[in-house]
């Protein structure tokens, strides 16, 4: 049986706790990573090949280890261009370089402004370089999550068609081309699903919000860690959602739908994806948070805000409305009427049959082909016999027992991040300390330089005024 391992914080199969998934950090700081890597592996697992999750591993000294045990790595990279993933993209290509298996990239994105500018010249193009250089020497080409990121690797050098291939976010194809949105009938009743991202503009941030104080039906899906934190402990936010401008953003157990109990985090991909079947619409600025219902045929409307979800809301041509169609007075009606929920049917297939090609080029086995509704895939056999863990609600829901275990754990987990944090600043002081030290050093010594130097500047301007002087005086004892 071959073995393949993926990038991915955590395998379907696994079922960890709350707390150990905050601890391990197994969503890669956003919940939205279980989605594609989901799709990766229900969609590549055969009964002849097995996926192993890396788990965010990428020592380049587990080379030969990689290289004896696995037959393949696939890389479902998400936006791994990006300044704080530098490092990362930086220790994976030191190890792809001594790899001699196959290497995929399957879904490599960035993470710019929404208009940017590609010719741009960025301090991580070389890194970029390189990664793509060592991947395409163990692949025929890297699969881009849209022509935006494919624009930037064709500036740095690449072509299009032949080194990567836009084939959009390969979470979209986790039941291949079977994607049927339902029909929207909206009213008072109807079951809402919110997701939002801290740095939306405000005007959408104010409409989402918003919406919790008209759809009684409505659920909150947060996606972040810090979120999680905040829904299973009550523990303040630490990121952007701490932003004191942000009065319109669900970021305390204060806000309406933490203390109406309106909040689900998941903690795996089919559970989320099977809630979404009994919603009746899902709307909000997270990619994933609007793949998940779609995946399971609910109305959907994103609003983009970066050039991300962008290029993948253009290429998967999801429903979706400009955060300058939204103002104070916008209603969701007015919304629904500027969406066709289904255009993300009409590009699909196109989409799909463009993937099957990538998977092709590459020589990657797959199950796309029988993917007929009622077939069930070897990874869902699996699943059958595992009991997935249900989202969890604010910790203000619980019962006393509960409450007490979460805050015991939640503690925990924060005195470690705490201490982990105190010793990355103790790490940064004492970097800083260094390089005083050494400007006092190098301050010291240009001192004693400037001082020798004003001694021999002051010994020879004395020398000078002698010799200036002396014949004068000789001159006049002639004469």
């Amino acid at each position: 049986m071959k073995k393949i391992i993926v990038r991915s914080g955590m395998s379907p199969l696994d079922t960890f706790s709350a707390d150990e998934i905050i601890k391990r950090n197994t969503i890669g700081n956003n919940v939205g990573n279980l989605i594609y890597a989901y799709s990766i592996f229900r969609n590549i697992t055969t009964e002849n090949v097995e996926l192993v999750s890396d788990y965010y591993k990428k020592n380049p000294n587990d080379a030969d280890m990689i290289n004896e045990t696995y037959d393949a790595y696939i890389l479902p990279l998400a936006n791994g261009i990006r300044k704080s993933f530098i490092p990362s993209l930086k220790k994976y290509t030191a190890l792809i370089e001594k790899l001699t298996i196959p290497v995929y990239v399957i879904g490599l994105g960035m993470s710019f402004s929404y208009e940017p500018n590609i010719r741009e010249k960025r301090p991580y193009d070389d890194d970029v370089k390189k990664f793509v250089k060592a991947v395409l020497e163990k692949s025929s080409m890297l699969g881009l999550r849209g022509q935006i990121t494919s624009d930037y690797l064709s500036h740095l050098g690449f072509k299009e068609g032949r080194d990567h291939q836009v084939i959009g976010c390969p979470s979209m194809y986790t039941f291949g081309n079977n994607i049927k949105i339902r029909d929207l009938k909206l009213s008072d009743s109807s079951s809402i699903s919110v997701n939002m991202t801290p740095g939306a503009d405000q005007n959408v941030l104010e409409f989402l919000n918003g919406l919790s104080y008209k759809f009684n039906n409505l659920n909150f899906i947060p996606q972040d860690m810090d979120e999680f934190l905040l829904t299973y402990a009550g523990a303040p936010l630490l990121g952007k959602s701490i932003n004191s401008k942000l009065t319109n953003y669900p970021n305390s157990l204060d806000s309406l739908v933490y203390k109406q109990g309106k909040v689900k985090y998941f903690l795996n991909a089919p559970t989320w994806i099977e809630h979404m079947k009994n919603v009746d619409l899902s709307i909000g600025t997270r990619l994933h948070g609007n793949v998940a219902p779609t995946l399971a045929g609910t109305p959907s409307i994103t609003i983009p805000i970066d050039a991300r979800m962008r290029e993948l809301s253009e290429y998967h041509n999801f429903p979706r409305v400009s955060s300058e169609d939204i103002n104070g007075d916008t209603r969701l009606e007015e919304l629904i009427e500027k969406v066709d929920f289904r255009s993300v049917e009409k590009s699909h297939q196109k989409n799909y049959d463009n993937f099957i090609s990538f998977l092709s080029k590459n020589g990657i086995d797959h199950l796309y082909d029988k993917n007929a509704d009622g077939v069930k895939q070897p990874l869902e056999i699996k699943l059958e016999s595992i009991q997935l863990k249900q989202p969890i609600g604010p910790i203000t829901t619980c019962s006393a027992g509960e409450m007490r275990e979460r805050l015991e754990k939640g503690y925990e987990i924060m005195l470690s991040k705490t201490e982990k944090i105190d010793a990355s600043y103790k790490k940064i002081i004492k970097a800083k300390d260094n390089s005083i030290s050494k400007l006092k050093n190098n301050i010291e010594k240009k001192n004693e330089d400037i001082k020798k130097l004003k001694t021999k500047t002051k010994s020879m301007e004395n020398s000078r005024s002698w010799k200036l002087t002396k014949p004068l005086r000789s001159f006049s004892s002639n004469k």
